[in-house]
């Protein structure tokens, strides 16, 4: 649709307000401030829940195996062997052997339960959000019998790189005096942190020939992680090994373990996506109530230019040219902020932290120590593309009425 000079004139002289039309300034006013806001609301909302599940993503399967083989038994004895096999499967990368449990430690009159990890050295640094995230201590160390532990598990226990853990397992030994549990002190090489508080709370990794004297699996291990180099494509790679494998071998990966997670962030999404749209849809609304007002408001001048030889289709344009600016300016305003602010989010926080004197995004309630964002260009232009279509179509019946309006009908009550 193009737009003459004169009804680009007109329509932006209706837009400025007059003492007499200053109620229908205001309506104008609110309109493009709420389409504003809800567009930068959106843009923001998705960007976080996007940079949410994006970077839950990356650390789990940074720190966990794309799929993981368990042994009905639960014990893998020719793991060695195994794992070689397993690493000529057309997609695998990885295939890292090791020793899980669940145990008790204890530092300095502190004790958490915490999950031991027995890998092989190597295995451990080609996993490079455990390996590139030492941040004390030396990932040389490790395989030195000493252990490798979460930084927030280490400070519950007061404890650092000079000091050591002692893991205590339930599975102890049989005595006269009853079960005894296996306790073994460990020196610490090093404290890693993912920027995940589950595992950087919770987790311990041990050289894997330690962690077997220490669970008693002699020269076996629980579980065999696969990592692919393509985690969307896990489930063929996961049918495939299955396969090979035959009975008595069971395997699980990422999609399956977390498919109740990600759902639910999924759903999470998907309704605050149709919420916050709901705030865009009511300025389109008070774009419609503005705009036939302003339609009342302006039947004399219309039967002026009714007269003067202006035709319906020019009226028409004029206020559809009219309520159109008032979302053009307010999504573009709006995404300006959205964009703005999704991008310097983490800032944001750290600032109103600091004048608040509260935390903002507490690491044991969202899993993550940083305020996450990422912007998705196709998501944003859906939601600039929408808010434009609702300001346009709010404009359509303000406008089609100017349109039909009768020139005589309307000076005659003038």
């Amino acid at each position: 649709m193009i737009f003459s000079a004169f009804e680009c004139r007109v329509a932006f002289r209706y837009l400025r307000p007059r003492r007499q039309e200053g109620f229908i300034s205001v309506i104008a006013g609110f309109s493009l401030l709420g389409i504003a806001l809800g567009v930068a609301t959106l843009i923001i909302v998705m960007a976080v829940m996007n940079g949410f599940r994006q970077e839950l993503l990356d650390r789990i399967l940074g720190v966990n195996g794309h799929i993981t083989v368990y042994a009905d038994d639960g014990s893998i004895e020719n793991y060695a062997d195994l794992a070689e096999r397993l690493r000529r499967i057309e997609g695998v990368q990885l295939a890292q052997p090791q020793v899980q449990g669940q145990v008790m430690v204890t530092s300095e009159g502190e004790a958490s339960g915490a999950v031991v990890r027995g890998m092989q050295p190597a295995d451990l640094r080609d996993r490079p959000l455990i390996a590139d995230n030492v941040v004390a201590g030396d990932i040389a160390d490790y395989g030195r019998d000493g252990a490798l532990v979460g930084r927030r598990l280490a400070n519950g226990l007061r404890i650092d790189t000079r000091g050591r853990i002692t893991l205590v397992s339930p599975q102890g030994r049989q005595s006269v005096m009853g079960t005894l549990p296996r306790v073994k002190s460990y020196p610490i090489a090093g404290l890693f942190e993912v920027g995940m508080y589950e595992y950087d709370n919770s987790f311990i990794y041990l050289p894997l020939e330690d962690a077997q004297r220490f669970f008693q699996t002699g020269d076996a291990v629980n579980a065999i992680e696969l990592f692919v180099a393509n985690p969307d494509n896990v489930t063929e790679i996961r049918r495939a090994a299955a396969d090979m494998l035959g009975e008595g071998y069971r395997t699980v990966d990422w999609q399956r373990a977390n498919a109740s997670f990600f759902n639910a962030i999924q759903v999470e999404r998907n309704v605050m996506f149709l919420i916050l749209t709901l705030i865009i849809l009511v300025a389109a609304f008070n774009i419609i109530s503005g705009q036939i007002m302003l339609v009342k408001d302006k039947g004399a001048a219309i039967a002026i230019l009714r007269t003067m030889g202006a035709t319906r289709g020019m009226i028409m344009r004029i206020f559809l040219l009219s309520g159109a600016s008032i979302g053009v300016v307010g999504t573009a305003i709006g995404f300006g902020l959205g964009l703005g602010f999704a991008q310097n989010i983490e800032a944001i926080r750290q600032a109103l932290q600091s004048v608040t004197g509260t935390q903002l995004f507490a690491a044991e309630i969202y899993f993550l120590s940083q305020l996450p964002a990422k912007v998705d260009w196709g998501e944003t232009a859906a939601v600039v593309v929408m808010a434009l279509a609702l300001s346009l179509l709010a404009t359509l019946y303000p406008s089609w009425r100017a349109a039909r309006l009768d020139p005589v009908e309307a000076l005659r009550y003038e």
